[in-house]
């Protein structure tokens, strides 16, 4: 037994030591790459740009892709590298212009607009865009509506039917199961609730709902009608009959402007590049390019100036923030450090979510508070930056947002459920209870709150209300009938917003940061501008593991996966929320 025990013990430390030596071998690799040397750029090339991958932020460096493919991402990149990647190739006489890929982009409509206007501010420099696809969503047609060329598949779709927005519902399944939801709200819009409580959408959602989905898709086809030169009524038309059927439609009505195979563009990118039919294009990749050694001469800016941009993207909740969430400690936390820094003049606070945790919300715009009083801040709104997301950013200097953001939501909501006839009739699970006072229970899961309860919740949840609408009241600078009569947990769009007072201006993060700089006084070559660090390999590997349930559900279940998620972001909720509806998905 103790030869046994001895043997047992020798292959569990060496078990370890492999673990660990592995490890820091990991560690070393990743280090060994990340500091490799940087991508030569070919004279004559063209870079190649795959958005069919989901869109972040902020993306994660990948130290392996010197193994990768020529025409891989390498990195997995984000809204920042691909807007700095663009900008950097529109000055680089290495680079003759862009070959286009969007099929099914996986981000915002305000992510899209962000790239879709870095494309065309590449467009200045008279290099060429060519687009290629053999299929299109209208988020894919949207940014390939930009392109000189755009080429599809004889045999490809082309999908122009206007957008829907799809919500979804539990309250059958509620029933059925003898779970009673407690619903305290402020705000006739306020419908992140609806789905626990309603079969299908209440009038003032579908009102709501109607409104910014129209707002747009309008901003969408005028966009397109000004880069392809058509009528913006015929192509609302197009999509109402649905004549845009074929590839061949497409091309008829002028949408694309050719039918053809992948090869055959490549033969027109040859003959644009002044190379032999036989030889190779030289394509680099946006992963790869990111770490091409910059030709921009500003680099040498010597300033000691600073404009700060931290980035909140995510669920809002209170502790520590991680690749999905919004953690108020974290935040607030970057926003105290930007404030205390001397070199740092200003202050962008880019935001993309759609709110959760007023408390969370709340601890945030009091560090939004005490920095626009040291310094400018400027709230730049990305997909979203509504309800939780909307609130941190009262207090900033000014705000910009997408003309198809999605904002505003101002108001607030608490929801429990009652269990008790789900575990009593469904499990055969009772409780019983002894109080030392009237309300000790209070409040309750597993049995009916009483009225007086209940008005007690309702009461904090109309006082949360009026500390949010408040709050707006002075951050906008606005009377608060005013707030009053555009608040009550409504959505809007960006242009809606600068149209009712919400916001100041309409841009993306450039013109954010152009604007720090701009109310901080400094000069465009007076600054410089400092991002988030970004996450190496082994950080993005460590952090992967608490994403593996994640990972486990969308495997297993496939379509069926965001709903066993919807249902567990419940497990977040706590106190009072200002979110958007769950589960919005506009196609």
């Amino acid at each position: 037994m103790r030869q046994f025990l001895k043997y047992v013990l020798a292959t569990l430390v060496g078990l370890f030591i492999f673990g660990f030596v592995g490890f820091l071998l990991l560690i070393g690799l990743s280090a060994a790459f990340s500091s490799g040397d940087k991508t030569v750029v070919k004279s004559n090339s063209v870079l190649r740009l795959n958005l069919d991958n989901p869109i972040r932020e902020q993306g994660v460096d990948n130290p392996f892709k010197a193994f990768e493919p020529l025409n891989s991402d390498g990195d997995v990149l984000g809204l920042i590298e691909i807007r700095q990647a663009l900008e950097k190739a529109k000055d680089d006489d290495n680079i003759k212009g862009i070959y286009l890929e969007s099929q099914y982009p996986q981000a915002g409509w305000a992510t899209i607009e962000e790239v879709r206007n870095a494309l065309i501010d590449f467009k200045k420099s008279k290099k060429f865009v060519y687009s290629y696809n053999e299929v299109m969503t209208e988020k894919g047609y949207y940014l390939a509506s930009v392109a000189d060329k755009v080429y599809m598949n004889p045999a490809g779709d082309l999908e122009w039917n206007g957008l829907d927005a799809e919500l979804t519902f539990f309250k059958g399944t509620l029933d059925k199961l003898g779970i009673k939801p407690e619903i305290f709200k402020v705000g006739d819009f306020k419908s992140a609730v609806e789905p626990f409580i309603r079969e299908n959408m209440s009038d003032p959602n579908r009102l709501q709902v109607k409104s910014f989905l129209s707002s747009i898709n309008n901003h969408m086809v005028a966009e397109i009608a000004k880069s392809r030169g058509l009528r913006a009524d015929s192509l609302q038309r197009y999509a109402d009959n649905l004549t845009i059927q074929t590839p061949a439609d497409a091309l008829k009505h002028k949408l694309i402007s050719n039918v053809g195979y992948q090869d055959e563009l490549e033969s027109l990118i040859k003959k644009e590049l002044g190379i032999a039919e036989k030889k190779k294009v030289d394509y680099v990749s946006l992963g790869k390019y990111s770490d091409a050694e910059s030709t921009d001469d500003g680099e040498s800016n010597s300033s000691k100036n600073r404009i700060a941009v931290i980035i909140a993207s995510g669920d809002i909740n209170s502790g520590k923030s991680d690749d999905n969430s919004i953690g108020s400690e974290t935040v607030a936390e970057e926003i105290r450090k930007a404030r205390m820094d001397e070199k740092v003049k200003a202050i962008v606070l880019r935001v993309n979510s759609g709110g959760g945790s007023a408390l969370a919300s709340d601890v945030m715009q009091r560090e939004v508070d005490l920095a626009r009083k040291a310094k400018p801040v400027i709230g730049s709104m990305s997909d979203y930056a509504a309800s939780g997301g909307y609130y941190m950013l009262m207090g900033c200097t000014k705000i910009m947002a997408h003309p198809n953001t999605i904002t505003g939501s101002i108001g607030v909501f608490s929801l429990l459920f009652n269990t008790e006839t789900f575990f009593k009739d469904k499990l055969g699970v009772t409780y019983d209870r002894v109080l030392t006072n009237a309300n000790s229970d209070f409040p309750s899961v597993t049995h009916e709150m009483s009225p007086f309860q209940k008005q007690t919740l309702q009461r904090s949840t109309e006082r949360i209300y009026r500390v949010f609408t408040g709050k707006v009241a002075a951050g906008r600078k606005l009377p608060i009938d005013s707030v009053l009569a555009i608040a009550s947990g409504r959505v809007w769009t960006g242009s809606q917003a600068k149209a009712n007072g919400l916001v100041d201006e309409l841009g993306g993060l450039d013109d954010a940061i152009k604007l720090a700089a701009k109310t901080a006084k400094l000069g465009d070559d007076d600054y410089k501008v400092k991002y988030p660090r970004k996450k190496d390999f082994v950080e993005k590997l460590l952090s992967s593991m608490s994403d593996s349930e994640d990972t486990k559900i969308q495997t297993q279940l496939g379509y069926l996966a965001p709903y066993v998620k919807y249902l567990q972001k419940l497990k977040t909720m706590e106190g009072v929320q200002a979110r958007l509806p769950f589960e919005m998905e506009i196609r």
